[in-house]
């Protein structure tokens, strides 16, 4: 829906469309509310699963409740409170996904994009793989096994709104889970530091020193040492000694001296200087742009899962479909299905129309799942919309006195509903949609063919 332009008088009967301004400002509205929605939904699935983990043959559950809690409720939690108290303007610090303060930005370039690719080549830094599902196994097996995974990615680190454009790193001693690595950013047209200080990108280094849990999300994290700013020295010091041309100049004291956390609850410290490091002479050469440039076009983890949940609805939907036609032939099938004996009822009549009701739903599911892959963002919000009011319903049902949600009832079904408004109201799957809609034309349409709910 972002990125709708005023349809024109003729195909409109005469009356403009929305404007553009005010179809993004419903949009934001409108994800403002799925996103806050899923946040009060994953703590009532937590509390659910914790009541579940009370009964000794459901003990297992309480790493199910760690699960939830740690990368459902703490990060949705975290991300609706800092939009309140965090201002959104620069202030020398990126952003975790999960909108807590990341690692403090330490070093600021001049250049275009292919210069730092030929300079970070040229030092011996490699240019890491984009989060994807099989980067991500990749790096927990090396990372158990401490196998060399020279290419592991680096989380991702906001910075004006936008996740890094790409992120360099040096393995040490082949074992994944220590290495350096910088995250960069390209800074937007006309953007100056304080002072009026012009620059063309601002990066992110710190040294992983190990694996563990994050202080505030709990999550299984990367640790950093606290010593950012003997990791900023080691980068542009590595630039210097493998590119001599690359000038450097240092801000003094541009922020003021601390000592803090980053988003994994890491000590950090630093004197507050910003070496600005000039690679406008260095010859352009780039063997990691491609791959980079890939990674931004990428479509993102939380879209895939959530088409990969709406597309396991529609099997769902279709296996009950193959039930109901199977029992509309056996009538000796029928009432498992029916709640009980059938006695005198015309169980083809009962079941058939119900059987091409869930065969129209699951084809429904499986070209609503198609549209969200791709970026369709009417298509995530009808995800959404369809999941929040199963939810709503579970919800109403146990509060009048229905069954309660229990394992052994709708919990495993409430939690795919949740899983799938956490995935698309995340701020990637949100971004990747409204970019999609906008390179794509009109919203309601995938590379130039109309698309109904896309």
């Amino acid at each position: 829906m972002t990125g709708e332009t005023a349809m024109d008088a003729g195909r409109d009967g005469g009356m403009p469309g929305p404007a553009p301004a005010a179809t993004a400002a419903a949009d934001t509205v409108v994800d403002r509310l799925f996103f806050t929605f899923s946040g009060l939904s994953s703590i009532w699935f937590a509390v659910l699963l914790l009541q579940s983990s009370l009964e000794w043959p459901h003990i297992w559950v309480l790493v199910v409740f760690w699960a939830a809690l740690a990368y459902l409720v703490l990060p949705r939690l975290h991300r609706i409170l800092t939009r309140i108290y965090l201002p959104d303007y620069f202030i020398g610090r990126s952003r975790t996904s999960d909108g807590l303060l990341g690692d403090p930005v330490n070093v600021a370039l001049l250049g275009r994009e292919a210069q730092i690719h030929a300079a970070m080549r040229q030092a011996r830094w490699t240019l890491a793989d984009p989060v994807t599902f099989a980067s991500s196994r990749r790096i927990i097996t090396s990372t158990l096994t401490r196998r060399s995974y020279d290419e592991a990615p680096v989380s991702p680190l906001f910075l004006f709104g936008r996740q890094q454009d790409f992120a360099y790193q040096q393995e040490v001693d082949g074992n994944p889970g220590k290495r350096h690595h910088i995250r960069f950013w390209k800074v937007p047209p006309g953007w100056l530091l304080p002072g009026g200080i012009p620059v063309d990108w601002l990066a992110a280094g710190s040294y992983d020193r190990a694996v563990g849990l994050s202080l505030f999300t709990l999550q299984v994290t990367h640790k950093i040492a606290p010593g950012i700013d003997e990791e900023r020295d080691y980068v542009v010091g590595s630039i210097q000694a493998a590119a001599p041309e690359a000038a450097v100049t240092i801000i003094k004291d541009f922020s003021t001296g601390y000592h803090s956390r980053n988003g994994g609850g890491d000590n950090i410290m630093t004197d507050g200087d910003l070496p600005i490091v000039d690679l406008t002479r260095i010859p352009a050469a780039d063997p990691g742009l491609s791959r980079a440039q890939a990674a931004k076009e990428r479509r993102p983890l939380p879209t895939l899962f959530g088409a990969v949940l709406v597309t396991c609805r529609g099997f769902a939907a279709l296996f009950l479909a193959f039930l109901l036609l199977a029992a509309a032939s056996d009538e000796a099938l029928a009432p498992p299905l029916l709640g009980g004996s059938a006695g005198d009822l015309d169980v083809s009549g009962a079941l058939l129309p119900g059987a091409i009701v869930m065969g129209v739903f699951a084809l429904a599911e499986f070209l609503l799942a198609r549209f969200i892959s791709r970026g369709g963002n009417r298509a995530r919000v009808t995800a959404m919309t369809l999941g929040s009011l199963s939810i709503i319903t579970q919800f109403a049902t146990t509060a009048s006195g229905g069954p309660p949600i229990t394992l052994g009832t709708t919990l495993v079904s409430l939690s795919l509903d949740i899983l799938l408004i956490l995935a698309l109201s995340s701020e990637r799957s949100r971004t990747f949609a409204r970019r999609r809609t906008g390179a794509l034309g009109h919203p309601g349409s995938l590379g130039g063919v109309p698309v109904p709910g896309s």
